[in-house]
Formats: C-alpha cells, sequence, structure tokens
C-alpha cells in the first residue's frame, strides 16, 4: 500500500527529527529531513483527498508511489541500522557519512515524484468510471443475485410490516449489510409483492451504486412513473418526478446508496404529504443507513444465511423443486458449508455444480479440492466485493489487507489486530486521541462498512475477536498480490520466506508465521530471522524456541512477541512500541530488562525469568538530570516485580494495567496516581489490607484473585462512578454479603465471583440497576440469588456453575417468574455439581493455566478421573507456591 508505506518512512524520519535523537548530526540533516518528510506528507495528502472516478490511472499511481517509496524505506533503515550497529567511532562515522549520502538521494527521487505526481491531470470524461470499470452490468447482477428469498422470510416479513405499517410520515427504511448478502434481493422481493404493490399509487427503482448521477436516477424515476423516457433538463426532470408523486402514496426503492451526500441530493424531489409513502433503501454502509433511518424504524441488517437455508437455496438453484439425490447430500452439505451463510457464494457454487453432471464421483472431486474450487467461487463474486475495497478511504486500505493474512477461519484478537496495526504504521492521530482508541474507530469503520464482521464480546460489551468472511479474506489476497504492498510472511511459510528472499523488490517487515513453522524448519528458524535484517515486526509467540540470541540484532522492531530462556538487551531496539517475552523456562527471577529509555513504547508483557529493571537505577545512568517517564505506555503486565511501586509511578498514563504478585509491596498507594486507569487486574497469594479509596476513579473492569477482601471493603467499590465489570476469583472473604440501600453500583453490567465461603447475600436490584450478566461459579455454601435481582431491568443472562442447589433452584425460580410476566430476554445456564464432587472437591484455582478445577468438564468426565486430575493439580499447585516459584501467563 502506497499509503501505508507513506506513513511508515514519515514515522522513521520524525524520529530522527526529535530533539533528543542522537543518532545523526542535527545540522547536517535536518533540513533535509524536514524537506523530504514535507514531500511524503504531500503524496499522502494527495492519496487522501483525490476525488479522480478513475480506479485505473490511480493505481498506476500507487504503484509509482509505493516502488519509490519502499526503495527509499530500504536505504534509509540499512544506513541507520549501520549506524546503530557500529561498534567503534570509525565506523560509526563512516555510517553516519553513508546515511548522509543516501539521504541526498531519497530526497532528490522523491521531490521528483512529488512533482511526477501533481502534474497528472486525471481526465473523468470518457473514462470508466469505478462503478462500470468494477461492477458487474444490472443484467449480471440481477442473473448473480436472482429473486429466491430462501431463508429470507423474517427478513421479508419484518419489511411487510414497516412497509405496511400505520406511520402517514413519508419514511425511509434501509436495510444494510456485506455485498452479496441478499439486500437487493430482499428489497426486489418486498417491491414486486402484489399485496404490497396494490397499496401504492406510484412506484420506482433507482439503482445508484459507487458513483451517484443524479441525471441518470432522475431519468429512471421518470420513467417509472411517466412510463416514457423523457429528455429535458435536470430541473424539468426535477419538476416532473416531484409533481407526479405530489398527493399520490408511492414507493421508492433506492438500491445500493454510497454517500450520505447523494441521499441530501435526492431526498428533495420525494414530497412528503403524509400519505403513508414509503422509501427502501440499500445499503453496504452502516452510517449511511443511521443517516437516513427514522427513530420508529432502525436500520434492517440483512444477516447470513443458516446452514440449512444455505442447503435449501442451493438445492432450489441447482434442482429446482425436486429432492436432491440422497448420494450427494452429505458432500452437497459440506461444500455449501464453505460459503458461510452468504447467498451470493451459495448461488455461485449452485451455478458451477450446476453445470456438472450430478454424480456422486464429480461432486467428490469438487469437495476434494475445495481451495480451488472456491478459488473460482472467489473470481466470480469479485466484481460485487471487491467495490468495497475500491470505495475504502487510502487510511482504512493497509488495515483491512492486513486483516486477510490471517488464518482462515480464525477468530482474531482484536487487542493483538489494534497493537500490529499501530506498529505498522497504519494508525495516524487524529483529534489528540491515543492510537489505541483510533485503531479501534478504525475496526468499527471496516465493520460499519461490511467488511469486518464482530466476534466474541468482552464482559463490558465491547469487542474480543473480530473475523473475516472467506470470500473478503481472498480479496485481500488477491489486492494484497496485486499491490505487493503488504510484505508479510505469514499463512505458507517455506513458499512465502522463498518468494520474499529471492523474487521480491522488497525486504520482508514482518515475519508472524503459522504455529507449525517451528515443527518444519527447526534448524533453520534463526538463520532465516537474521537475514530479515530490517523487520519491523516480529510475532514468532506459537514457536516454542528461544528467541533470545536473535533478537538483538533486529534493530528496527516495533513489535516483538518471542519466547526466551535467558538475558537479552533490547538497548538497540529504541523503537520498541510492544513487547511480549515469554520464558520457556520455570524459574525465579533473575534477568533485569531495562526499558526506561524505549520512549515509543506502549505495552509491556515480560514474564519469568526476566523482569522490569528498577528505573530509579535507570536514571543514576541516564545522562539527562530529569526522571524517567513512559508517557506512551498504556497496557502493562507486571509478573512478580520487586519494583511495582517504583514502575507504576514512573508509567503515568497507563490505561490496563495486570499485576501477579506473592509478596506485600506498598503498591496500592501508587495506584491512586493513575488517573487514566481503566482495567485493573491483580493476583496475589498474600491477602493484602485494601481501602475503598485507593483505586482509580476511572476504573470501568476490576479483576481480584485471592485478594480476600471482606465484603464490607467489596461495597465500598460502589464509589467507582464508572465501574462496568467486578470480576472475583477467591477474593472475597466472609459468610454474609450484605448492601445497604446506599451501595449502588451504578454502572456495573457484569458481576463474576468465583469461589469463597460466602452463605448468604443480601441485596435488591436498586443496588444494582444496570446490571446484565450475572456469573456466580464453585459457591458451594451459598444459599441462595436474592430474589429482587431478577427485577432488573436490564438483566439479560444468569450463569450458575457448580454451585448449592439452593442456588440452582433461585435462579430457576427467576426465570419462571420473569417469563410468568412475559420476560423470555433473561437467560439462564446452570450446571450442577454432582453430590460426591462437592464432597470432595477443594474449591481452588490453578494461577498459572487460569483453568477452574471445577468447570462444566465435572459433568462430563468420570467422576473418579475427575477427582484425580484435581489431585494432580492441586499437589502440583501447592508444590509451587513452597518453591515460591512461579510461571504467571497472563491474566
Amino acid at each position: 500500500m502506497a499509503y501505508a508505506a507513506l506513513s511508515s518512512l514519515i514515522y522513521t524520519l520524525n524520529q530522527l527529527l526529535k530533539p533528543n535523537q542522537s543518532l545523526v548530526c542535527r545540522c547536517c540533516t535536518q533540513e533535509h529531513l524536514e524537506s523530504l518528510c514535507q514531500n511524503l506528507s504531500a503524496l499522502q495528502d494527495f492519496l487522501d483527498n483525490t476525488t479522480t472516478k478513475d480506479i485505473g490511472t490511480l493505481k498506476v499511481i500507487e504503484k509509482r508511489i509505493r516502488n519509490v517509496v519502499y526503495k527509499a524505506e530500504d536505504r534509509v533503515d540499512s544506513s541507520l541500522r549501520s549506524i546503530i550497529l557500529a561498534d567503534h567511532e570509525d565506523k560509526r562515522q563512516k555510517a553516519c557519512r553513508s546515511f548522509y549520502e543516501e539521504l541526498l538521494k531519497v530526497e532528490q527521487q522523491v521531490y521528483f515524484l512529488n512533482k511526477e505526481v501533481m502534474l497528472v491531470e486525471f481526465n473523468n470524461h470518457g473514462i470508466k468510471s469505478a462503478e462500470s470499470a468494477t461492477n458487474p452490468s444490472s443484467l449480471e447482477k440481477s442473473k448473480i443475485e436472482g429473486n429466491t428469498i430462501v431463508g429470507m422470510e423474517d427478513d421479508f416479513n419484518i419489511m411487510l410490516d414497516r412497509v405496511t405499517s400505520q406511520t402517514d410520515e413519508l419514511t425511509v427504511i434501509p436495510i444494510f449489510g456485506m455485498g452479496g448478502i441478499g439486500k437487493t434481493t430482499l428489497a426486489r422481493k418486498v417491491f414486486g409483492d402484489s399485496y404490497i404493490r396494490s397499496r401504492f399509487d406510484k412506484h420506482a427503482w433507482v439503482t445508484i451504486s459507487e458513483e451517484y448521477n443524479e441525471r441518470q436516477m432522475l431519468l429512471e424515476v421518470v420513467s417509472s412513473i411517466t412510463g416514457s423516457k423523457q429528455e429535458t433538463n435536470d430541473d424539468q426532470l426535477m419538476e416532473i418526478v416531484y409533481k407526479g408523486l405530489k398527493g399520490r402514496r408511492f414507493l421508492i426503492v433506492i438500491d445500493d446508496i454510497w454517500s450520505t451526500k447523494a441521499w441530501d441530493q435526492m431526498q428533495r424531489i420525494f414530497p412528503n404529504d403524509d400519505n403513508k409513502s414509503r422509501i427502501l433503501l440499500t445499503t453496504r454502509l452502516k452510517y449511511i443507513a443511521d443517516y437516513v433511518s427514522c427513530p420508529d424504524f432502525p436500520p434492517h441488517s440483512k444477516s447470513f444465511l443458516s446452514l440449512d437455508d444455505s442447503w435449501n437455496l442451493f438445492t432450489e438453484k441447482i434442482f429446482k423443486k425436486d429432492p436432491c439425490p440422497s448420494l450427494l447430500v452429505k458432500i452437497g452439505k459440506h461444500i455449501v458449508q464453505q460459503c458461510q451463510g452468504l447467498p451470493l457464494s451459495v448461488i455461485v457454487v449452485a451455478g458451477l455444480l450446476g453445470k456438472i453432471d450430478p454424480m456422486h464421483n464429480n461432486w467428490k472431486i469438487v469437495e476434494k479440492n475445495l481451495n480451488s474450487f472456491f478459488g473460482t467461487v472467489s473470481e466470480r463474486c469479485q466484481s460485487i466485493l471487491s467495490l468495497s475495497y475500491n470505495y475504502l478511504p487510502q487510511y482504512l486500505r493497509a488495515c483491512f489487507l492486513y486483516v486477510g493474512g490471517f488464518s482462515e477461519d480464525m477468530e482474531i484478537d482484536v487487542s493483538k489486530l489494534i497493537r500490529l496495526w499501530i506498529a505498522e504504521q497504519f494508525v495516524k492521530v487524529r483529534n489528540n486521541k491515543r492510537l489505541e482508541v483510533v485503531a479501534e474507530e478504525y475496526l468499527q469503520e471496516l465493520i460499519d462498512r461490511s467488511l469486518i464482521l464482530v466476534g466474541k464480546q468482552r464482559a463490558n460489551g465491547r469487542m474480543k475477536t473480530c473475523k473475516i468472511h472467506d470470500l473478503l479474506r481472498q480479496l485481500c489476497i488477491r489486492e494484497g498480490q496485486t499491490e505487493n504492498g503488504l510484505n508479510v510472511i505469514n499463512g505458507d511459510v517455506p513458499k512465502a520466506i522463498y518468494h520474499s528472499m529471492q523474487h521480491s523488490s522488497r525486504i520482508t517487515r514482518t515475519f508472524i508465521p503459522m504455529p507449525s513453522f517451528g515443527l518444519v524448519f527447526p534448524k533453520r528458524i534463526f538463520s532465516i530471522v537474521l537475514e530479515l535484517k530490517l523487520l519491523k515486526v516480529l510475532d514468532v509467540l506459537s514457536i516454542e524456541c528461544n528467541f533470545s540470541c536473535v533478537i538483538p540484532h533486529l534493530i528496527h522492531l516495533r513489535y516483538v512477541a518471542a519466547r526466551i530462556e535467558k538475558a537479552l538487551s533490547l538497548a538497540k531496539l529504541r523503537n520498541l512500541q510492544t513487547i511480549i517475552l515469554q520464558s520457556l523456562e520455570e524459574t525465579e527471577l533473575k534477568h533485569p530488562v531495562d526499558i526506561w529509555t524505549m520512549s515509543e513504547i506502549r505495552h509491556v508483557d515480560i514474564g519469568l525469568p526476566l523482569y522490569i529493571s528498577n528505573p530509579l537505577d535507570a536514571e543514576n545512568h541516564s545522562i539527562g538530570e530529569h526522571p524517567l517517564f513512559l508517557n506512551n505506555l498504556h497496557t502493562l503486565y507486571l509478573h512478580y516485580s520487586p519494583f511495582v511501586e517504583e514502575i507504576i509511578t514512573r508509567s503515568p498514563n497507563l490505561k490496563k494495567l495486570k499485576i501477579s504478585d506473592r509478596s506485600e509491596h506498598p503498591i496500592f498507594d501508587s495506584l491512586s496516581l493513575l488517573h487514566d486507569l481503566e482495567t485493573l487486574q491483580i493476583a496475589t497469594f498474600d491477602p493484602m489490607i485494601f481501602s475503598g479509596d485507593i483505586f482509580p476513579p476511572n476504573l470501568k473492569k476490576l479483576k481480584l484473585s485471592y485478594t480476600r477482601l471482606p465484603w464490607e471493603v467489596v461495597n465500598l467499590l460502589a464509589n467507582l462512578p464508572s465501574l462496568e465489570v467486578l470480576k472475583g476469583n477467591d477474593a472475597f472473604k466472609g459468610t454474609n454479603w450484605r448492601l445497604d440501600e446506599d451501595d449502588v453500583f451504578r454502572k456495573l453490567k457484569h458481576l463474576k465471583i468465583v469461589a469463597g465461603d460466602l452463605q448468604r447475600w443480601e441485596a435488591g436490584s436498586d443496588n444494582f440497576p444496570m446490571l446484565e450478566q450475572l456469573i456466580l461459579h464453585q459457591l458451594r455454601d451459598l444459599e441462595e440469588i436474592p430474589e429482587s435481582i431478577g427485577d432488573i431491568m436490564t438483566l439479560k443472562f444468569i450463569q450458575i456453575n457448580c454451585c448449592g442447589s439452593g442456588v440452582d433452584t433461585s435462579a430457576t425460580k427467576i426465570q419462571e417468574e420473569q417469563q410468568s410476566l412475559e420476560n423470555y430476554e433473561l437467560q439462564v445456564q446452570i450446571t450442577p455439581m454432582p453430590d460426591l464432587a462437592r464432597a470432595t472437591m477443594p474449591v481452588a484455582w490453578n494461577s498459572w493455566d487460569k483453568k477452574p478445577l471445577r468447570n462444566r468438564e465435572t459433568v462430563k468426565v468420570p467422576l473418579v478421573r475427575r477427582v484425580i486430575e484435581v489431585s494432580r493439580r492441586a499437589s502440583k499447585l501447592l508444590k509451587r507456591t513452597l518453591m515460591g516459584f512461579g510461571k504467571d501467563r497472563p491474566m
């Protein structure tokens, strides 16, 4: 991607322009660096603001920019690497001269590139527009989408209710969803329904697509209303439309609209006579659906088909009204399952299979070669899906293509994806927001454009994972290969490495191999990685190999996730933003890591035997007199650190903090300094004394393990005005939890209590007015859930796992009472604890693998086998605790 390449190089140059940098001579380079940054920024602004409709010409220019900038970045980074790795002054001086020479060459090349691009004049007349170049013709689109509404019956009924509702006012009814999901098919079914048509005097269908053409739209409406084409000027056409609709009840379908501007221009011609007229509108963009919708009729999201509906659509397309031969059912359903519920894919698959004889052997061949087969499916769907990509703004393109690099059907961790985007320099500062916040906005934009799908959600309702439909993933791969813009090694690693090292004009910058890679090339892994000298992203956490000797040589790394065995120096990796290091051995703290000169660091997770060094020691050895602060550090995991207080004090802008501790450190006074902290997790083997005012006021999520807080102190947490999630693993002490009427958790949505000696819980609905989820695990002594908990209006889910029978009974009673009040939204899930398990199983958690010793597996495996497993884990846990060691993984 040209845009992403420009961002990455600008970032590197801006680092050299910082006042405290000591790599290159400022007096010699500053003027050239500023000039180069200015020209690169001009190119980026050009890409941001271009309004050309000539996609072909734009792609040629992007390729030209991309090639020049990639080579420029390689030159700059190679020269800087020589400076950083120079082991004596002569070499360093030589490397600095070489950098200066390369800088002049790059400056000149970018200057002429800028002139070349700025002189380009786009001629939008007589050239294929993006719409005609990338969209199928109306006839082709009609053939692909058809008019079958298999699996859309519920959608049709919703549309029927809205179109025929008693609302007098002119109402816009939007349908949104990804390309090929059946929006147009649904709209066509509504538009053509005889009952619906009989209710309206006038009907018109207008297809807008990417490029809004007002005159073409007017001509289509005039033709639908008058039955004839009229060649006149636009003002007269608008008058004809307005007069033709005035006083009449009309139904207008506006299909495939791509901008709010187009809607603003169109709506002027539709009179509102309060006569129950309706406008049905389809779009791939959620923000447009929100923009045009009415409060009484929110946008309708067209969902994917179920497997049964996909199968029915498939068989109807191939066999018409005849049933599918029984010998083909199993194979056919396996093939259809790969369509992942996208109607467009199902129809194309049916069209391809319909061209071959419906014989078992023929379909078996297709089943064995599904990857090749669905490559053909993807090509057939390309013309419809690619429009979504072509319409993306520049800053979202690289982000979208990057998602295609993850494994097929993978649930992608959102936090990790955001960190990777930031490391790749895809995310730019916006309105003084943190980069992580901007990246979340980018992801939401891709979701609203129906390109990325929401996966799992966190307890507070925020997105935990996301995913991508396979056809869109294929689109990412195809576009990425065309642009050669994301030089990432993943997927088929051996082939990717060979291609990168032998044939690519650009040096690989990102290395994220599949887990099997370490097994395929265990001896070559280090030499392969070391060959990638200009790597900026290295994620080899999935490989069980020691990368201690490799990482220090990759001085341009911005993101590193790896396993290590011994100490390593990160002193020369001054651009690091994310550090995730896990140990291959279980041992005590013995290797300090100095991160205190890493001004760019944003995320730190360093496990045993490494630990973050004392910032006070780093200050004593630093050149300046000012204290060292990590102002960009937002996420920090501290595993048994001896310098917890010092580290927290020097990380003032933390948003997320996880602490694993086994001794009494004075950490809680320092917590109050973290005014921006939103997520806090604490696990400790030694109960600590808490006060209610030590937690930061902006805290939204609090998870405690083994802290043994008295319930009276827990009540003080109600004073946290923003607290949304409270989780406790054997965290609370006492048999009675009593909440007075003043103890109100005003924003708490998720409450989870695991283990403990709680027997009586006295609370009312007023204590938790916003609670949505209540989860109780392993509370074998608890008598019951307070009955009034069921009266909480927002409560959606209660989960009971291995608790006493009284808890199970009260949860069931709450659900039954709510159902008697016609509240069927409250879901109750109960996993009872077997009688023998109640008497024999200890209440404990394994803090290292974070798996509860009693969970649903209790009722799924033979009890004796389960008790043996519990005993083994408990013995191992006790042994580790007595030794004072432990390998703590992220909570």
